[in-house]
């Protein structure tokens, strides 16, 4: 796997580089603002691109504006996307209609190595990667019409792993029951929320977004 770093904090991006290095994914380049990580993405096109969201010059969301041209021109190349905060209104901007390929990761994330890893690898391979701390934050949420309404409690824990980019194998190990129970879940998920005819990898994606899009009550 081949990736392009974004990072101004030269020891973070230095450190991150180590990190996916030791994991054997090639950094092919390294960035310090969003101008050159275009520049470097272009010119490289990697399987994924992982950047902080505050880039100079203004340290405001340059990062994600990259981010969401490279999903434009370069819809192959998977983006993670570093925050130090829960932003919502980043992670909506940043998943648009299709979580595939798209990570959004808080920084303190990158200290459990293992996960982080896994979650640039499983978007680099087009999946999706939402730091459970967003996930948490939007299952507290709720709808005049909430389409998640009729999920029993463990069919929403079951969706917010699933949000989370994890495989029917990886829920069941996380909830300690069988990969066949997870599965019926997952089909009554789908029935649920009208996905019931579409392939499986397209309904995931469908679920998640009715997940991540369940709007507060005002």
């Amino acid at each position: 796997m081949r990736a392009v770093i974004a990072e101004d904090s030269v020891l973070l991006r230095e450190g991150l580089i180590r990190l996916l290095t030791d994991a054997g994914i090639e950094i092919v380049g390294q960035a310090g603002d969003a101008d050159d990580l275009l520049r470097k993405t272009r010119a490289h096109k990697p399987d994924v691109v992982v950047t902080d969201i505050r880039m100079p010059p203004n340290q405001s969301d340059e990062g994600l504006r990259a981010a969401q041209i490279i999903r434009h021109e370069l819809p192959q190349t998977g983006v993670v996307v570093l925050s130090q905060y829960v932003e919502e209104a980043y992670v909506m901007e940043l998943l648009g209609d299709d979580p595939g390929g798209v990570g959004y990761l808080l920084k303190d994330r990158i200290a459990d190595i293992e996960r982080f890893v896994d979650a640039v690898e499983r978007v680099g391979h087009g999946g999706s990667a939402l730091d459970p701390e967003v996930v948490s934050h939007m299952l507290g949420r709720r709808r005049r019409e909430d389409p998640l309404s009729e999920l029993t409690p463990r069919e929403r824990e079951v969706l917010s792993l699933m949000a989370e980019g994890r495989s029917n194998h990886a829920i069941a190990a996380q909830l300690v029951v069988t990969e066949r129970a997870i599965e019926k879940h997952v089909t009554n998920i789908f029935g649920k929320l009208g996905f019931a005819s579409a392939p499986d990898d397209h309904r995931r994606v469908l679920a998640v977004l009715a997940y991540v899009r369940s709007e507060p009550l005002r």
